[in-house]
C-alpha cells in the first residue's frame, strides 16, 4: 500500500507514503486515492479528511516520469481523463477534505492539493507546475483550478515558467488558506479546523460544498481541451527530450517539434 490512512475520532488522515520517490503519483497511488475516496463517500464516521506526504521533503512532488515517458498519446488521454475524475471525486467529496502541504507539491502534487477543499502549508512548501520543462502540460485540472484559484495572468506566468511559488506567496495569491512553521503545527491546524466543521450540520456542509463547486462545473470545455492537448504533446519530439533530459539529469534542448 502506498497510502497510509489513520482514523482519530471522526477525521481520517490520508500519508501518501512513497517517500524514497518524494511521493511521486505513480498508477499505483492513483489507484488507491480513487478507491478511497469511491469508498468512503457515504461513510458516516468520516467527518473531515486531511491529505499529506510522508516526510518532510515533500507533499508529492509530481508524477512519475518514467511511467509517463512510456505513454501513447492515446494512454496519455486516458490517463489526464482519469485523473480529471479522481480529482474531480476529492473536490466532490461530501465532508471537508483539507491538504498539509509539506514540502513539495509539484505537477500531479500541486494539482491533488487545489482538488482539496482548503490548504495549509508549512513554511518550506513550494507550489508549482513545471510540466513545461517535459514538454508538457499539467493533465490534471491543473489548467483550470489554478486559473480559478490565482486568476489568469498569474496562472499563466506559473504555468509557462515553470517556477515555483513558495509558501508565503502562494497564500497572498489565495491558492493557501494557512502557513505554519512545522508539519505538526499543521496537522493540529488542520485537526482543529476540522473538529469545528465536524460540530456544524452534515447535510449543510454537503451541500455547501455542492453549491460552491457548482460555479466551476467539470463539464466546462476547459478540462476537454487540457485532456487533448497533454494527450497531442506526447507524440512530439520535445515530450521525448524533455523526459529523456529529466531522466539523465540535464538540461532540455527543445526544437518545436
Amino acid at each position: 500500500m502506498n497510502l497510509h490512512i489513520q482514523q482519530a475520532g471522526n477525521i481520517t488522515t490520508i500519508t501518501i507514503n512513497r517517500p524514497q520517490a518524494l511521493n511521486a503519483l505513480n498508477k499505483e497511488v492513483l489507484e488507491e486515492l480513487a478507491e478511497f475516496f469511491n469508498t468512503n463517500r457515504h461513510n458516516n464516521a468520516i467527518r473531515g479528511i486531511i491529505v499529506t506526504g510522508e516526510g518532510e521533503k515533500a507533499f508529492v512532488a509530481g508524477a512519475d516520469i518514467k511511467e509517463l515517458s512510456a505513454l501513447s498519446q492515446e494512454e496519455a488521454l486516458v490517463l489526464s481523463q482519469k485523473g480529471h475524475q479522481l480529482f474531480k471525486s476529492i473536490e466532490d467529496f461530501p465532508k471537508p477534505v483539507l491538504a498539509l502541504v509539506n514540502g513539495f507539491a509539484l505537477g500531479g502534487g500541486c494539482e491533488l492539493a487545489m482538488a482539496c477543499h482548503m490548504r495549509i502549508a508549512t513554511e518550506n512548501a513550494k507550489f508549482g507546475l513545471p510540466e513545461v520543462n517535459l514538454g508538457l502540460i499539467p493533465g490534471y485540472g491543473g489548467t483550470q483550478r489554478l486559473t480559478q484559484l490565482v486568476g489568469r495572468p498569474k496562472a499563466l506566468e506559473l504555468a509557462m515558467t515553470g517556477d515555483m511559488l513558495p509558501a508565503k506567496e502562494a497564500k497572498e495569491l489565495g491558492l493557501v488558506n494557512h502557513v505554519v512553521a512545522t508539519k505538526q503545527e499543521g496537522l493540529d491546524m488542520a485537526t482543529k479546523m476540522l473538529s469545528k466543521i465536524a460540530q456544524k450540520a452534515p447535510l449543510a456542509i454537503s451541500e455547501l460544498i455542492k453549491s460552491v463547486n457548482a460555479g466551476f462545473g467539470f463539464e466546462k470545455a476547459g478540462y476537454q481541451a487540457e485532456a487533448a492537448s497533454f494527450a497531442h504533446l506526447f507524440t512530439t519530439k520535445d515530450f521525448v527530450e524533455g523526459t529523456s533530459a529529466f531522466m539523465e539529469k540535464r538540461a532540455p534542448n527543445f526544437t518545436g517539434q
